[in-house]
């Protein structure tokens, strides 16, 4: 894990002393979206959270776990549109963590419209923003606040058809372990009848090759297999096709590390997420893993048919 030191005074000291900055995780998203199982998460795993901090109050959070003597290493904060004048002094204090060299990184929880009224209706609450509406201007009103946030997030988590444990395997995924790595991909194939992936960085389209669907002995199977891999990859285009998005990703790969992004997700469709979009995924994924980019390799879709 990157380490950044700064001189901080100490009371007492009569000068300077060399001090660690904590590293940093902000947690927002949609109400519903499950920003408390994803805290949760990270205080199991030790980190220092705090729920609902002001935005103001989080470059002063920063600043005593730097006074901690490294007790308080990793902070984590939840930070949501109930804190008033929410991004009227969040963009100050992510400029004031920047200038002083904290690590941070901002985890935002998304869902389906859908996905987030069925919860809140299955708790009987209102939505924090709906006011005398109904819960879908709620929505509405919180996804038009947090677009640029969302934005700007080193990490998205779809959570419309994940339940508590799946959420909380998606954080330990991404947050257990010792160094951090440099660059965290992950390539997730799906099926575009069942729609885009909300929280994917890059889409790319399998559907230009033939499907194995429609050869009755490849049917059974799915692009896991020996049978339905050399069939995907034996067809026209499909290797050049691999070798030149590889490519692409190389570099862009090489730009997210100078810009610090740690994280990136890919998403490879075809009709039903079964056949050739998990057959290129998982050529893909060996190839990133080959180029030195950790990489997990999700099949969305694959068993739904």
């Amino acid at each position: 894990m990157s380490e950044h030191i700064a001189d901080a005074e100490q009371a007492g000291a009569g000068g300077a002393e060399a001090v660690t900055l904590p590293e940093l995780v902000i947690i927002s998203g949609m109400s519903g979206a499950g920003r408390s199982t994803a805290a949760k998460c990270l205080e199991d795993l030790g980190w220092f959270v705090v729920d609902n901090l002001p935005p103001s109050l989080i470059p002063t959070m920063v600043d005593l776990g730097a006074r901690s003597q490294g007790n308080v290493a990793r902070i984590a904060v939840v930070v949501d549109v109930r804190g008033r004048g929410f991004f009227d002094t969040l963009r100050e204090s992510l400029t004031d963590l920047d200038t002083k060299g904290v690590t941070r990184r901002v985890v935002f929880l998304e869902a389906s419209d859908n996905a987030l009224v069925q919860r809140f209706e299955s708790v009987r609450r209102p939505h924090p923003l709906q006011g005398e509406g109904r819960i879908v201007d709620g929505i509405a009103a919180e996804r038009d606040l947090l677009r640029e946030l969302r934005g700007d997030a080193d990490l998205v988590i779809d959570t419309s058809n994940l339940n508590v444990h799946e959420l909380r395997a998606k954080m330990d995924a991404q947050f257990t372990g010792g160094d951090e790595p440099e660059l965290r991909a992950t390539v997730m194939s799906f099926g575009y009848k069942y729609g885009l992936p909300v929280d994917a960085d890059h889409v790319v389209d399998c559907r230009f090759l033939p499907n194995p669907h429609w050869v009755p002995e490849l049917r059974p199977f799915t692009g896991t297999s020996e049978e339905v891999a050399g069939y995907v990859f034996n067809q026209p285009g499909a290797k050049e096709f691999l070798d030149r998005y590889a490519e692409l990703l190389s570099l862009i790969a090489d730009g997210y590390r100078r810009e610090g992004k740690r994280y990136v997700t890919i998403a490879v469709g075809c009709t039903g997420g079964k056949h050739r979009s998990v057959a290129m995924s998982e050529r893909l994924a060996r190839r990133l893993a080959a180029e030195g980019v950790e990489t997990v390799v999700v099949h969305r879709d694959m068993g739904r048919e």
